[in-house]
């Protein structure tokens, strides 16, 4: 079959399909795009012709900022549980590098996407093209390998015999759950419109199979006498519980042992918030509960997580406790010197929750009762913290959470949350109560500024059943709001609670607290004497949402933001809440987190912040 190398791959891409428990999808649900002369006479030429419509065979999709729309991706990919997926198309030059954030972001979550930016001509006849990076040390390099550090696969096709080799390893990757990322194929410009004589076996169905690994026996037995040994046992829930779609095998295993359940960011809503063992979040971020077990378990059983800082407090959380982990990455579960235990979530549960106990002849083996008890009792002690923290009649940020959590529990089908970045995911990671596992959508692996938006767009073209409200502060949406005109152009229904804290909240805290006088972190304009102590800046991000497509609505307090959101959740389009807290914290850190100080400083508050770095930096435990 004669067609050129865009048509080849948009054809290919089109007939790829994910399969796992005996149920397809498909793995590439469509392709997101923005055009530029790199791309636009190949991958653009190829979808055009095969038709953009839903019901094309790979549907286009336009984006309005390239970083975004991968993000898009991101959020719809998670929202599959990585079974299926976009792919993101862009011109050479600024179109390829801005979605180096992206594939940044992807990559560090473990998250399947397919990234096509255009490159320079394979064939260098018209060199230096418009865009084009200049390496005088090599005249193979563009600014496509700027992808390579953040992709789980980079191929560059300089030949269309290269393309169907590539593709398969690039399918490969997106359906490993152990190397998913992002992977990246650039396409020379004059690669892409050159026509070539394709098998037609390139073109048929195919189905990838996602495979749940199997614990291995020594490695099982070894992690048995370790869970055996334990008086007071700690699992730590990841992302890779939910992926694998291991809540409910979690919960039972849990309840037959007695082991109270701590969660990351990404394992949120793993068990259920009012359950007696489900102790909350982990870490800095964590509850009070979680993070007092955390200090007095004698293992810590963590399973999907990959231990990032917050998790660990810095390495100064867990106290004098061992570790297993679990996890089908190996990567992931070698880490903390623990015993390994390297195998999809699913299958490790049933495999441990058929030996534990078994070795000795009891009927069951469980925790101390005492330590479950305990962490009852914790975990009940945090909830009604949690009721304190998110009501009152001032609408502070804790109870604008408690306001939205509210309604989307009261829902049918309990929404979606969708946040990213700033003060918020701190807040939501402990006082947030999930309806169920799906509820809460937090992009904290890279805490990217301007995912909120687009990445509630790519959740709700994943689940659109479910009500999405993006919750997303003013520092962000002045990064990346430009999706709400993508989400209204599609006809997404999207919920966007606009937060307006009058500059970066989080940052100005943390930069107070290392003695760095919030500098930067408030919009304020210039005043007389040079600095940024001026008065705020003049602007108007409720029209801004309305310039965009998007229905606002106001809300003052509380009372109207319950009004708001119910006419925004009752409404067919995409709706913008602003709101604007006042000033109010809700529960403080419960944990550290490594933020260095200057060392010197003639600044008094920046030398009692060191001495006070110094002391928790004492803390620290190597994890050999």
């Amino acid at each position: 079959m004669r067609l050129t190398t865009a048509q080849a791959l948009v054809r290919f891409l089109s007939r790829q399909w994910s399969e796992r428990d005996g149920v397809e999808r498909r793995l590439i649900e469509g392709c997101l795009g923005i055009f530029g002369h790199g791309n636009v006479a190949g991958v653009g030429q190829a979808l055009a012709e095969q038709g953009a419509g839903a019901r094309s065979a790979l549907p286009y999709c336009p984006a309005r900022n390239e970083q975004a729309m991968v993000h898009t991706a991101v959020g719809y990919a998670r929202a599959a549980n990585r079974l299926s997926t976009f792919a993101c198309t862009s011109s050479i030059g600024p179109g390829a590098t801005n979605m180096v954030t992206g594939a940044a972001l992807a990559t560090i979550n473990r998250i399947p996407v397919l990234l096509l930016p255009g490159d320079v001509f394979a064939t260098r006849v018209s060199a230096p093209v418009l865009q084009q990076l200049e390496d005088p040390r090599s005249s193979d390099v563009t600014v496509n390998d700027t992808m390579r550090p953040v992709s789980r696969f980079f191929d560059r096709i300089n030949r269309p015999e290269q393309l169907p080799s590539a593709l398969l390893a690039a399918m490969r990757v997106l359906t490993d759950p152990a190397e998913t990322g992002a992977v990246t194929l650039a396409l020379p410009q004059d690669v892409q419109a050159e026509a070539y004589d394709w098998p037609e076996e390139l073109f048929r169905d195919r189905v990838w199979h996602v495979p749940r690994p199997v614990p291995e026996p020594a490695a099982l037995a070894r992690a048995v006498r370790a869970i055996e040994s334990a008086r007071r046992p700690l699992i730590v829930a990841g992302g890779g519980v939910k992926y694998s779609e291991a809540c409910e095998e979690l919960r039972r295993f849990a309840e037959k042992h007695g082991i109270p359940v701590a969660e990351t960011q990404a394992g949120k809503g793993a068990m259920p918030y009012d359950h007696p063992l489900a102790a909350g979040a982990v870490g800095h971020t964590g509850t009070a509960a979680a993070n007092a077990l955390a200090r007095e378990a004698d293992l810590v059983i963590g399973i999907g997580t990959r231990y990032t800082d917050f998790t660990t407090a810095s390495r100064t959380l867990f106290g004098g406790a061992r570790f297993l982990n679990i996890n089908v990455a190996a990567f992931d579960a070698a880490k903390n010197a623990g015993e390994t235990l390297v195998a999809d979530a699913k299958e490790a549960l049933f495999a441990l929750d058929a030996a534990v106990g078994r070795t000795v002849g009891a009927p069951a083996w469980r925790a101390d009762p005492e330590w479950s008890a305990r962490a009852a009792r914790l975990a009940g002690e945090w909830r009604e913290e949690i009721g304190r923290a998110t009501s009152g009649g001032e609408l502070t940020q804790p109870v604008l959470l408690g306001v939205v959590n509210d309604a989307l529990n009261d829902l049918p089908d309990g929404g979606v949350v969708v946040n990213a970045a700033g003060s918020m995911p701190g807040d939501l990671h402990r006082l947030w109560r999930p309806g169920d596992p799906d509820q809460y959508h937090v992009e904290y692996g890279y805490s990217c500024m301007g995912y909120e938006i687009a990445g509630g767009l790519g959740v709700k073209l994943a689940r659109p059943e479910r009500e999405v409200v993006v919750l997303v502060g003013d520092g962000s949406y002045l990064m990346m709001a430009q999706e709400i005109a993508t989400a209204v152009q599609e006809g997404v229904k999207l919920v966007v609670v606009l937060v307006d804290n009058h500059g970066f909240a989080s940052i100005g805290g943390l930069s107070e607290s290392v003695g760095a006088r919030r500098l930067g972190t408030a919009y304020r304009l210039r005043g007389s004497s040079g600095e940024l102590d001026g008065g705020p800046l003049p602007v108007d991000l409720a029209a801004n949402a309305a310039s965009l497509g998007a229905d606002v609505l106001t809300a003052r307090d509380p009372d109207g933001l319950r009004a708001a959101l119910a006419k925004a959740l009752a409404a067919r389009t995409t709706t913008v809440v602003y709101a604007e807290p006042v000033p109010g914290e809700g529960p403080p850190a419960q944990a550290w987190w490594d933020v260095p100080v200057a060392e010197v400083s003639r600044a008094p508050e920046t030398r009692a912040a060191r001495e006070r770095y110094e002391e928790r930096k004492r803390d620290q435990r190597p994890y050999l």
